[in-house]
């Protein structure tokens, strides 16, 4: 049997109704004076519009003066944009350095271009970096500047100097351990008043038991002769000898600390105010903050307008956290959805062959997601509207997914606040779960209409 031939207007592809080539969008230049910069710790490479020069790839070293001799390559060629990609902290001279030339930078995240196939060189990445940017293809990765960014830096370091002060806390309770000294049973605080007078005493002499409890705050909730059976031990000469290095240098990390606090506190200070109305009494209280003669509420209350710590969970350590990561200003997020996506508490969206693979969160390395998720936790107990949904999402899907769904909700009434400049009013707990049982008897009324039955309220005894 003959196969009947093809027409002419038949042979090629098929193309879907009401779909011609002249509808097909064809990509054009955003930005036609574009450059792509590979990082590296050596050398950096450059690439820049074949138009404008006929040696549009360059290499330049990482010192300052090289780093400037770039900048006034990238002007003379007429580059008005530029897109970086780097994992480091690279960026971070040349982003400055780029910035005050007045040129427009990209810190492009190395994930969303990684994973080309056949562009493995420095020389091939910084192409396709500027072919990539000139078409306006590179979302710019959000970056904090001006006192924001110094803010961050402060904070960053009184992190990192805690972190390693718990290290020596840590190791001061090994040395206790392994001389049998309880002392962490009948105090709740080894580095508190009375754990460090003990431990003093330990250091600088003494072995009586009864004489080291003496030591013990009034307010201890332990008795004396618990302290003084915690107390009773092999008191070894080179674990008492450890126990000293790890205290002076434990005490060393506290006036580290103790330093940079002054310093946020100055920076804080120098921010500009939005409202000069004096901040609300704060529901709950940071007790050392608010012993100290610097008012962090009233500062933070000062340069955003808005009294974030009303949020439960949300404390002033926390929200000062939040601020120096996501920056004062609100318009960088187009919406409460764009920043939560940013925080990567939103749902993911993989979708393949129309079935969902996966719809977990992103997964993210920030500072303000980790203090969102950390306010969830602490939420989890309050006799709150937020208490009572983490506890029944907890319910239906464990600990983990309440603890997502509940720093999505606060990062949500995070940016309504940050945007309208409006107070937030807890309705608590009974509110909510009387919200959620009327939408639970409307659904269950709609389903039992569809099925031909009517749902009729009980009878109570």
């Amino acid at each position: 049997m003959k196969k009947k031939p093809i027409s002419s207007s038949k042979k090629g592809s098929v193309q879907k109704k009401g779909f011609t080539k002249a509808s097909q969008s064809q990509l054009t230049k955003m930005n036609p004076n574009a450059a792509g910069i590979d990082l590296g710790a050596k050398e950096h490479w450059v690439c820049v519009p074949s138009e404008a020069t006929p040696d549009n790839i360059r290499a330049f070293g990482c010192t300052t003066p090289e780093l400037a001799a770039m900048a006034d390559w990238l002007i003379s060629c007429g580059v008005t944009t530029v897109a970086m990609e780097s994992t480091g902290v690279e960026w971070i001279p040349l982003f400055q350095i780029l910035s005050e030339r007045q040129l427009k930078v990209y810190l492009v995240n190395a994930k969303s271009v990684k994973t080309v196939p056949g562009r493995k060189s420095d020389i091939k990445d910084c192409q396709w970096l500027q072919q990539l940017h000139s078409y306006g293809l590179l979302a710019p990765s959000f970056v904090p500047e001006g006192e924001i960014a110094v803010l961050r830096s402060y904070l960053r370091q009184r992190e990192n100097l805690v972190q390693s002060a718990c290290c020596h806390v840590q190791r001061m309770q090994k040395a206790l351990t392994q001389m049998n000294l309880q002392l962490h049973k009948v105090i709740s605080d080894v580095t508190g008043v009375t754990g460090l007078n003990i431990i003093r005493g330990i250091i600088s002499g003494e072995r009586n038991p009864r004489v080291l409890a003496r030591l013990a705050d009034k307010r201890i909730r332990s008795s004396r002769e618990e302290i003084v059976q915690a107390l009773t031990g092999n008191y070894r000469e080179e674990m008492v000898f450890i126990l000293s290095q790890e205290l002076s240098l434990y005490e060393f990390y506290a006036q580290q600390i103790s330093a940079v606090e002054s310093q946020i506190n100055s920076c804080i200070s120098q921010f500009s105010s939005v409202t000069e109305e004096p901040a609300p009494t704060p529901k709950k209280k940071n007790r050392r903050f608010s012993e100290s003669e610097f008012n962090l509420h009233s500062h933070l209350y000062r340069i955003t307008g808005v009294d974030f710590t009303a949020i439960d969970g949300l404390n002033v350590l926390t929200v000062q956290t939040i601020i120096s990561e996501v920056g004062l200003d609100p318009s960088k997020f187009h919406s409460a959805k764009h920043f939560a996506s940013w925080l990567g508490l939103s749902p993911g969206c993989n979708i393949t062959g129309g079935k969902v693979k996966s719809s977990g969160t992103r997964k993210v390395i920030n500072r303000a997601t980790k203090a969102f998720r950390l306010a969830a936790q602490a939420v989890g107990k309050s006799h709150s509207a937020l208490g009572a949904f983490y506890r029944r999402i907890r319910a239906r899907l464990g600990a983990p997914k309440a603890i997502t769904a509940t720093a999505h909700k606060i990062a949500r009434i995070f940016y309504t606040l940050w945007t309208t400049k409006q107070s937030y009013t807890d309705l608590g707990a009974d509110y909510y779960e009387q919200k959620y049982r009327s939408r639970v008897i409307n659904n269950l009324s709609k389903k039992a209409q569809s099925l031909g039955f009517a749902l009729v309220e009980a009878e109570q005894a």
